[in-house]
């Protein structure tokens, strides 16, 4: 089966599928911290994080007075980028830990992002272990405005990799947190890392597996992220001293060809690889060249002929 002549179901062609044609991201920063940098799990973050939360291309806070304003600041940056006037957006709350604050500050913040006429989905990037009864219930009846998805960073299954990049909260949370946001009828985007130190291919693909088995039809959707080594996180000193192994382009390709190949045809795949912010980059620097990435990726799949969902491996 192929969506869009692409052999896995993308979020593009989900997209299209629902609103007729193309969504565009406003990555947008709710001025939040997380609890794994202020001291209540600890203060040095995962150790893969950079100082931006993972929001580096997000608009920031500390800039505009309120989300209106940085979804409009968004908005002419989208346009330049992609020669457009105007569409429909998707409201994407993607820096640090986007439920980690009082129901009242969440309620007001997303309240602006599902207001504006052209948001057509609310997609709040969290973590498992930020996600109390009060937040569940605000995002439930958010979900009658407008779609809501929530983006659950798992990393990995292995309790051993979790505790060794510094997560904080065992496997058993993300189950229950997605379990409490399914029957709130929320949408769920599992966040998985290939290349983490330590973990070999059949450890990713374990992970990968549980996400495709989730539910009925496997989780609602998965952003698969390539490793990168960010200049000012511990995984940067960690590479510098030649303990950290990373990806060629070929070895990454593949990779991501056998994890889709795991996935039912209805999980939605969010990302293949990821951009890391080029001036931070030390690791892997052919990943900077996203064309190429993609472009390799297509040319891949070709080769080995897998769609989602043929379980094939090689």
């Amino acid at each position: 089966m192929l969506w869009n002549d692409k052999p896995y179901h993308s979020l593009d062609y989900e997209l299209k599928m629902q609103y007729g044609q193309k969504v565009y991201k406003l990555a947008l920063d709710g001025g939040m911290t997380c609890p794994n940098r202020d001291g209540t799990l600890g203060n040095r973050g995962c150790i893969f994080c950079s100082s931006g939360g993972s929001g580096e291309f997000a608009e920031s806070s500390t800039l505009h007075s309120s989300v209106a304003e940085q979804i409009q600041s968004a908005k002419k940056r989208v346009a330049s980028k992609m020669n457009t006037d105007g569409g429909l957006y998707i409201a994407y709350f993607q820096s640090y830990t986007n439920t980690y604050a009082p129901a009242a500050y969440l309620r007001e913040l997303f309240t602006q992002a599902v207001s504006e006429p052209d948001v057509v989905v609310l997609s709040i990037a969290t973590r498992p272990d930020c996600l109390p009864p009060d937040i569940i219930l605000l995002l439930k009846e958010l979900n009658q405005i407008k779609p809501v998805w929530v983006e659950l960073g798992l990393q990995t299954i292995h309790e051993s990799t979790a505790s060794f990049i510094r997560r904080g909260y065992p496997l058993s949370t993300f189950y229950k947190a997605y379990q409490s946001l399914k029957e709130a009828g929320i949408k769920v985007i599992a966040h998985v890392i290939l290349g983490l130190p330590g973990e070999s291919k059949d450890m990713i693909l374990e992970t990968v597996r549980y996400l495709g088995q989730m539910g009925d039809h496997g989780i609602d959707g998965i952003k698969l992220q390539l490793l990168h080594i960010l200049e000012g996180t511990d995984l940067a000193d960690l590479y510098n001293q030649g303990s950290v192994p990373v990806y060629s382009l070929s070895e990454y390709t593949d990779l991501v060809i056998d994890c889709i190949a795991l996935l039912p045809p209805g999980v939605v795949i969010h990302r293949l690889s990821g951009d890391g912010p080029k001036k931070l980059l030390l690791a892997p620097l052919w990943s900077a060249n996203k064309r190429l990435v993609l472009n390799t990726l297509a040319k891949r799949f070709k080769e080995r002929g897998i769609c989602q969902g043929d379980r094939y491996l090689v």
